[in-house]
């Protein structure tokens, strides 16, 4: 099975997450949503195994830079989906895809269980 790493490659946690891959000796291919941003159908996927809430990034500065009626957009999952697909930036990273599931976010001891160095 595929072992993917999506993000943007000069986010701090996307780092992390490469640098703990690429320590662990793992297999993985990169997809930056810079060059290569997801669909509405892949992020609608997504969201079968991670919360809204969760994939959904509010912290940052893309949503802040959203209008307020952009915002309001994500009340609903189908508005989440279309701004996420429009704005990739707003969707939490690193997210991990391993042995099909779904990790969003970097935590370092998930990392360390499931990629031990070798």
């Amino acid at each position: 099975m595929t072992t993917t790493l999506y993000g943007i490659t000069n986010c701090d946690s996307v780092k992390k997450a490469r640098t703990r891959l690429k320590e662990a000796g793992a297999d993985y291919q990169f997809c930056d949503f810079k060059k290569t941003p997801p669909d509405a159908a892949q992020i609608g996927r997504w969201l079968q195994q991670i919360e809204l809430a969760q994939l959904l990034n509010k912290r940052g500065t893309t949503w802040r830079k959203l209008s307020a009626a952009e915002q309001a957009q994500a009340a609903s999952e189908a508005g989440a989906i279309a701004l996420m697909a429009a704005h990739p930036s707003l969707i939490k990273r690193p997210l991990l895809e391993y042995n099909g599931q779904l990790y969003c976010g970097f935590d370092e001891t998930l990392y360390q269980s499931l990629f031990q160095a070798a």
